[in-house]
């Protein structure tokens, strides 16, 4: 009964728990409407790749599959910039017009401590949170000298060797972590690689993968985080990182390129100054800067003659700053802040021999200023944030025919956490984001509209917490109105329509006793269009997921631990067939887990995934990246059966 009742403290205390929590800790939002995957780097083993691991935590985000990693999320029907992708409060864009480099791909699992997703218009902090935020924390050095070291090995010659070593005193703490690790393109349920798939489906011969690529890796990658934590006094702190990644010859074979190479680098400084006086408890002032390049070609696919080994190569770099200063106002908390950053985005297309040689977007700023507040009180056992933001943004194009944009917006939000009792709580939450339309979408050659307008998000959240004894049950509605929403008509250009999401998030756990836990977790959305698009008759809005549920059941004792998951979800009975989309079955994939600890030095995990060796896809077609072929030509299935193990040393 203990090991029940601890269970069910935690998982309360990771959610919500009012009573325990201060203000300061963390904010009302955060403590009914976030979900966190905690110990990444120690449980998401199999791979490098954060999208597999948080579609397998969490029912309301599912995976994009394009490639064996680099793969992209989508959050309750939003994606690309409609979801705000945070690595430790810095941010980074993806260079690739096609999503080969999402944000979440210049970070793995092996350095990352957890991820929170907050989902709803429900962030002032950070520009362009229009859907939701994705917060990646990674690891933070301690002073106790320790380290670790990880061997894993994989179905399709998967290989990975990941090391980190930290330690220092009182005043300065140190970090290291770096890893490599490289695959062959995975084989699908019915044996088939990339090329194999290719073929299957019927994708022209020119875009096939040409015999030059019948030796090749899927992708090598190799990354390096470095932490440094200065205590200058009791009250004060420095804190600098810095990430590097490193992905070769990336292959994405529903698409008519593949990346030479994607390199990222990630550096960010943060100073926090704690009880300055009575109107400020905690000032801090952070500063980041990113860039990403990404050449991508033809080189592997058979017409790499006949286009002369045609090359996008694409870059984007961003900087950011922002001072916000928390202060006790009576019996609440206030916080103001200054947030500011200039987006710099820009690509050229040529050949070898420079007989094509051309910009496929044109040097982009963004540049965004704004101003923020949040404000958390407590009237007996009501909890209450009340939040609003004011952004002025300009977007500027060097292009001589291209007009620049300027967007002026005011967002905010109202969220209520209603304290029942000890066991029950009750949340609503109301709120307005908006978020600017990208360079890609501005002025992408061949598919940019420069006259869109911002993205506004009109949204209504309401649910319930109840725990139990060894139990916990939480449910969650939303409905969200979407105005000059950015959407992509058949691949050849962007417009804003007018749109709407709403859905429905079960999840809980049972512990069933000392040793078994039950996790559940459910999601169904549905998203309309206002009005088909000019010349088309479908209103279904495209990436909206089908009903999914994420199932398992974990054994536990004092060094074991071994756990069965099911990932099912429904097929795709509706979906944007005037843009791409098609209707794909639905599946069920069991997946299960073997932890041991040997001794204090040594654990060993293996698992196998697809146990049934499955042939599915997950990911739909639509249009608004460019794909090879036409209807299912363009589709690529998930991994078949994958058996996996890690052998980890720690000192």
């Amino acid at each position: 009964m203990k090991k029940i009742v601890s269970l069910s403290l935690v998982c309360t205390a990771m959610i919500l728990n009012a009573s325990e929590t201060t203000l300061e800790d963390i904010s009302v939002v955060e403590k009914v409407n976030m979900k966190t995957v905690k110990d990444v780097s120690a449980n998401q083993i199999k791979s490098a790749d954060l999208a597999e691991a948080l579609t397998k935590n969490i029912p309301s985000v599912s995976l994009v599959r394009r490639s064996g990693i680099a793969n992209d999320i989508i959050l309750r029907g939003a994606k690309k910039d409609n979801i705000n992708v945070l690595i430790d409060n810095s941010k980074i864009y993806g260079a690739c017009p096609n999503r080969m480099d999402p944000t979440t791909s210049h970070v793995l699992t092996n350095n990352i401590e957890s991820v929170e997703v907050i989902e709803g218009p429900y962030d002032v902090e950070n520009f362009g949170t229009l859907s939701g935020a994705v917060k990646i924390k990674t690891k933070q050095p301690s002073k106790d000298f320790k380290g670790e070291v990880n061997l894993n090995v994989g179905s399709f010659s998967y290989r990975k060797l990941s090391t980190t070593i930290q330690g220092g005193n009182e005043r300065v703490k140190l970090l290291i972590s770096a890893s490599t690790e490289e695959s062959d393109p995975y084989k699908d349920g019915n044996g088939n690689n990339f090329k194999e798939q290719q073929k299957k489906h019927g994708v022209p011969m020119a875009n096939q993968y040409s015999s030059e690529a019948d030796n090749k890796k899927a992708y090598e990658k190799k990354t390096l985080l470095t932490k440094a934590l200065v205590n200058i006094d009791d009250s004060s702190e420095l804190a600098l990182s810095y990430t590097l990644n490193r992905s070769d010859e990336v292959m994405y074979p529903n698409t008519p390129m593949d990346a030479d190479y994607d390199d990222s680098d990630i550096y960010t400084i943060s100073y926090t100054k704690r009880d300055l006086g009575k109107y400020s408890k905690e000032l801090k002032a952070e500063y980041y800067y990113s860039k990403v390049d990404h050449p991508m070609s033809v080189k592997l696919r058979n017409n790499a003659t006949m286009m002369k080994e045609m090359t996008n190569h694409m870059k984007s770099s961003i900087w950011g700053a922002k001072v916000k200063n928390t202060m006790n106002l009576n019996d609440s908390l206030l916080t103001l802040g200054l947030d500011t950053s200039i987006r710099n985005w820009k690509g050229r297309k040529f050949n070898n021999d420079l007989s094509v040689d051309m910009t496929s977007l044109p040097s982009t700023d963004t540049t965004n200023k704004a101003i923020f507040a949040k404000h958390e009180s407590s009237f007996g056992n009501i909890d209450l944030e009340v939040g609003t933001r004011f952004d002025n943004t300009k977007i500027d194009t060097d292009s001589s025919t291209k007009k620049d944009n300027k967007y002026n917006s005011l967002n905010g939000h109202i969220f209520a956490v209603l304290n029942a009792n000890d066991t029950t709580k009750y949340f609503a939450g109301i709120g307005k984001s908006s978020r600017v339309p990208d360079a890609r979408e501005l002025y992408y050659s061949g598919s940019g509209n420069e006259d869109l307008d911002d993205t506004k998000n009109y949204e209504l959240d309401l649910g319930f917490q109840k725990n139990y004894e060894n139990s916990m049950l939480k449910t969650k509605v939303f409905y969200s109105v979407l105005k000059d929403y950015v959407y992509n008509n058949n691949g050849t250009t962007f417009e804003n329509i007018d749109a709407k999401i709403y859905g429905i998030e079960i999840s809980g756990l049972y512990a069933i006793n000392d040793e078994f836990t039950l996790d559940y977790g459910t999601s169904y959305l549905k998203g309309k269009k206002d009005d088909p698009l000019a010349g088309q008759s479908d209103k279904d809005m495209a990436e909206i997921p089908p009903l999914k549920a994420n199932l398992s059941l974990t054994y536990e004792n004092n060094k074991s631990k071994f756990t069965t998951q099911v990932l099912a979800v429904k097929s795709w009975s509706d979906y944007d067939s005037d843009n791409g989309e098609q209707e794909l079955p639905g599946y069920a994939v069991f997946n299960v887990k073997y932890d041991y600890m040997v001794n204090k030095h040594f654990e060993l995990a293996a698992g196998i995934d697809n146990i049934f060796d499955k042939t599915y896809a997950s990911t739909n077609t639509y249009n608004d990246i460019k794909y090879i072929g036409t209807g299912d030509t363009e589709l690529i299935n998930e991994p078949g059966r994958y058996l996996y193990t890690n052998l980890k040393f720690k000192f």
